[in-house]
């Protein structure tokens, strides 16, 4: 009768399936007849690594996001290898390995072919945390994670059940250890293990559910959901570096507006971007900030989703664009000119963002340049618009000023004239320029105001002294 019960609840209760699975380490074994991936979407480089692994004696599958990707049918951008064969044996395999990470050690495989080189990123089987022993810190924090392990282990130390999938191109079998394809069937994104804890081991996985939601429709469940709001602190905790990746993941997976939506709804975003809080607190209408960073990040949803490349450098540039505006005006209304206020405004607004996410530096300069090549749009006389498109950074600045002037901060006619400018010839630029030099409401394109210049009255000349006996 016991047995029968027993038997009974397993049947009934999913959480308990997967609990049993993960104590005996089995996982459900699912044919191509019924997670139906294309074979087409798979990379050749990730097929030719779990190959070169497979054919030398070890285990080798893909792993994680490129295998949720594949069930729903989408072209995974990144291709994740999970092996028993330590990092130094994979290595020993590939002509262009190389190690990479200290706190989590893996290798990065290139490959290189007509387009940009494929790098396919190699771990090995993790042990349980409860044998990484002084690799733990007093807050539950992973400060080292190079403890090998089975591949059960491997699965149970995984984020979500949706990402704990492992595929085997050989056999075209899909090992699922925590039900993550019927946690897809159901839309849900459900933490593996107590989320508190798995939240406190590594902060970032608070982020990973926002982006993995956003980016799938899927909805958070009840029990993965409900630590984030206090817990959220933590992610401050999180060295920067590791920090400012997740954030660029996050807001170049292709859904970052909604993204953003759902840090705020989880009260991340407070602190992360300093910017975020003015433009998610911003109850201004279809105007102001919020409207421009709404129209640039949907400009980039646009372009990642067509497979269009985007820089980091010209997306941060425009989330900081608000504050730095409101500097820049600030400092106008000061007494500076325009030039001088813009550039005092660059620094304040990159001092400001520092004492949340750090952005690197390698980013700084295309933001700086971006920004500084804003007011010389508004100069269309003389030689100025044909230096202007000589520059090597023109086109990220003139699709920037495009944002402007679809958000309504600039005329405009200002961004059609410039389009119209680049594509005419030079007999055509040349009427364009005659043009812009009659249109009287040239100076109207500005969003800024600018400092008068006192005009100076005419030297007179010294009237003669009179004449003396």
């Amino acid at each position: 009768m016991i047995t029968k019960f027993i038997k009974r609840i397993l049947r009934r209760d999913p959480m308990v399936r997967h609990t049993a699975a993960h104590t005996s380490g089995a996982p459900k074994r699912i044919a191509k007849k019924s997670h139906r991936i294309d074979p087409n979407l798979l990379s050749k480089n990730a097929i030719k690594v779990t190959q070169t692994l497979q054919n030398a004696g070890y285990e080798a599958f893909i792993v994680g996001g490129a295998v949720r990707d594949l069930v729903l049918g989408i072209s995974p951008k990144d291709f994740d290898v999970a092996t028993n064969a330590t990092p130094e044996q994979v290595q020993k395999l590939f002509r262009k390995a190389r190690l990479i990470g200290r706190r989590f050690q893996i290798v990065h495989v290139t490959f290189f072919g007509k387009g940009q080189p494929e790098i396919i990123e190699v771990s090995t089987f993790r042990a349980l945390l409860e044998n990484a022993g002084e690799h733990i810190a007093e807050n539950g924090r992973i400060l080292r994670d190079n403890v090998w392990g089975s591949q059960h282990e491997d699965a149970a130390r995984r984020d979500f059940s949706i990402n704990a999938m492992y595929y085997d191109p050989a056999s075209e079998t899909v090992l699922d250890y925590h039900g993550g394809m019927a946690d897809m069937q159901k839309k849900t994104l459900r933490m593996i293990g107590d989320p508190a804890k798995r939240y406190r081991e590594d902060p970032i996985r608070m982020l990973r559910a926002i982006r993995f939601a956003a980016k799938t429709g899927f909805t958070l469940d009840e029990a993965t959901l409900a630590p984030i709001a206090k817990l959220g602190k933590l992610i401050h905790d999180v060295p920067s570096a590791r920090l400012f990746d997740e954030i660029l993941k996050l807001l170049m997976s292709g859904y970052s507006w909604a993204a953003i939506q759902g840090l705020r709804d989880a009260g991340l975003h407070h602190g992360l971007l300093p910017l975020l809080d003015q433009i998610l607190d911003n109850k201004e209408g279809s105007s102001g900030p919020k409207d421009f960073v709404r129209i640039a990040l949907a400009n980039t949803d646009q372009r990642i989703q067509a497979g269009k490349g985007v820089s980091a450098g010209f997306l941060f540039a425009t989330l900081l664009w608000p504050d730095l505006l409101h500097n820049w005006k600030k400092n106008i209304a000061k007494g500076s000119s325009n030039v001088p206020a813009l550039l005092d405004a660059m620094d304040e607004t990159i001092a400001s963002q520092s004492s949340g996410m750090v952005i690197q530096r390698r980013f700084e300069s295309d933001m700086r340049e971006i920004w500084s090549m804003q007011p010389r749009f508004e100069k269309r006389v003389g030689r100025y618009p044909y230096r202007l498109i000589e520059s090597p950074r023109f086109r990220a600045a003139y699709d920037f000023m495009l944002l402007r002037c679809a958000a309504r901060e600039l005329n405009p006619d200002l961004g059609e004239w410039w389009t119209n400018f680049i594509e005419s010839d030079p007999s055509g630029q040349e009427a364009l320029m005659a043009s812009a030099k009659k249109d009287s409401g040239n100076s109207g394109a500005s969003a800024l105001p600018t400092k008068r210049r006192r005009r100076r009255k005419p030297k007179t000349a010294a009237p003669a002294e009179p004449a003396t006996s």
